[in-house]
């Protein structure tokens, strides 16, 4: 990298003062060591890249990559030809013509390439994120067009029914095969199996906050075996980072050497001014010749990518944050689907509804309703519905019981409560008692998903950034209710619903709604 010093001492003139001006020199006498660290360069990267690199010095992909794609482009396979199949079947019955048959057999083969070009089979994204999903469902939609044009253009007589039948059965089972197979690469990857190795490249700080990022979940398929430290940053802030690299490599400056060290699949850089403009270019360029990916950490946290645009402005790529969705078209669309599945919900459910009011109402002495004050959306207090769960006399008997409690410093929480009827356990336990809740929703006080609603005495108590919760409506459900429930801490319940309220769209609502009826029948946090 053309570092270079002298042996002997050497001597640094100033010739401008503080002010800028013409000043007197001023000589310093450095030592030589010294000298020479602030001389060479904080990071090593290639001077220059070869434009081509034989192919047998690139780095091989693991097995599991291999397996998986195949069983990815064997299962859309077998969507397509079972989408196939029932349309035929459905459309034509066992007469089917021969034009059909043909057009049948080549739809599974258009299917795949359509999720190809869509990168659906991209290693990058097994396992983690939703691109594998939202590369299946754009390949339906595509599809759907070039059919439609292609029928159009050539005047083909292909029945609409058999196309609104083949492809989007065969999007939904492609969507559910999928599903199954990142499920058994999660079960591998938390036996700590089908992990990509990952160098991390940052100071002491950046650096291990990065690793702890890549870390927090192993289903994302992330393992950190390696952190690439400017010289005298210091030691690790981890004493697992001193373990892992042995003294001798925890100043290690030459990234492409501890790629080869150390044959990791991803290089991730902590954001670094020292490591930006061109030097990560080349150093993107030498990774792409190994076969290695590279990711950049911005610095940004509990941000979601709806949110980041890179846009390209005077040659520069400049990630963009929108601002957070709370109000405008989108809520009064999230408000219209949230009162219209209420309202199917409250007529489905009615039968159950009834059955449990009953059963409240002969279980114990009191009404079937418990009412409460909480906190909805810019402060507005209303009365919260659920079946009650408690005796009548719980309120005070709580001062007793204070002492006791399993919650998480704000909530009073408690495992065994014994002012909790018997029916009680068995309706919070699946979350039978918040069912009323859809009423709430109907009235416009609650959303089917958002931030838990706050107690009067919560919000009495929060903290400037606390308050941010209250922008959107309170949720009968939210990421609280699908990340653990009560067994979470005050501090991971405010990350939670500030994520939500940052992140917010229709698409996290309806996972949100997923994942809620597995959380409810595993009854997890629940009590």
């Amino acid at each position: 990298m053309g570092e270079a010093a002298s042996e002997t001492d050497a001597t640094v003139t100033a010739g401008l003062s503080s002010t800028g001006l013409p000043s007197a020199t001023l000589q310093t006498t450095v030592a030589p060591s010294e000298y020479f660290d602030r001389r060479r360069p904080v990071w090593v990267v290639p001077d220059s890249v070869p434009a081509i690199v034989p192919r047998s010095a690139r780095l091989t992909e693991p097995q599991w990559v291999a397996v998986y794609r195949w069983a990815a482009l064997g299962g859309d396979l077998l969507a397509a030809v079972i989408g196939v199949s029932i349309a035929l079947l459905t459309r034509f019955g066992y007469q089917v013509g021969g034009a059909y048959l043909v057009f049948g057999s080549l739809l599974p083969l258009a299917w795949v390439a359509a999720v190809a070009m869509s990168k659906g089979y991209e290693p990058r994204f097994f396992g983690a994120g939703p691109d594998e999903f939202r590369s299946i469902l754009r390949s339906g939609a595509g599809l759907t067009a070039v059919v439609a044009i292609v029928s159009y253009a050539t005047k083909s007589e292909i029945a609409r029914g058999f196309v609104v039948l083949a492809i989007p059965a065969t999007v939904l089972l492609a969507l559910l095969l999928r599903y199954g197979l990142r499920r058994d690469l999660s079960r591998h990857r938390y036996r700590g199996r089908c992990m990509r190795r990952v160098l991390v490249v940052g100071r002491n700080g950046q650096a291990s906050t990065l690793s702890e990022h890549l870390e927090k979940r192993p289903s994302d398929g992330f393992r950190v075996v390696a952190t690439c430290r400017p010289r005298g940053d210091g030691r690790p802030h981890r004493e697992h980072d001193a373990l892992l690299l042995g003294p001798d490599e925890l100043d290690e400056a030459d990234i492409m050497a501890a790629v080869d060290r150390h044959a990791v699949d991803v290089v991730a850089v902590a954001s670094d001014p020292e490591l930006a403009g061109q030097s990560l270019r080349r150093l993107s360029w030498a990774l792409e010749q190994k076969g290695v990916e590279l990711i950049v950490s911005p610095g940004i946290i509990e941000v979601a990518g709806p949110r980041i645009s890179v846009r390209p402005v005077a040659g520069l790529s400049l990630l963009h944050l929108e601002r957070p969705s709370v109000s405008g078209g989108p809520h009064l669309l999230k408000g219209v689907f949230d009162r219209m599945l209420a309202l199917i919900l409250v007529i489905v459910l009615s039968p159950l509804l009834l059955g449990l009011a009953v059963a409240v109402r002969l279980s114990s002495k009191g009404p079937v309703l418990f009412k409460q004050r909480r906190v909805g959306r810019s402060g507005e207090e209303f009365s919260m519905l659920k079946f009650r769960s408690m005796f009548v006399d719980a309120e005070q008997r709580l001062g007793d019981l204070h002492a006791l409690s399993d919650g998480n410093g704000m909530l009073f929480k408690m495992r065994d409560d014994p002012r909790v009827t018997s029916l009680g356990r068995i309706l919070r336990r699946f979350s039978l008692d918040e069912l009323p809740q859809l009423i709430n929703v109907l009235r416009g006080e609650m959303s089917l998903v958002g931030p838990r609603p706050p107690l009067p005495q919560e919000v009495a108590l929060y903290a400037a950034d606390d308050t941010r919760r209250m922008l959107v409506k309170p949720g009968l459900t939210g990421l609280w209710q699908v990340s653990g429930r009560s067994d979470l801490s005050w501090e991971e319940s405010v990350v939670l619903d500030l994520r939500y309220v940052d992140n917010w769209s229709m698409t996290l609502d309806l996972l949100i709604l997923w994942k809620t009826a597995r959380a409810v029948i595993r009854g997890s946090g629940a009590y």
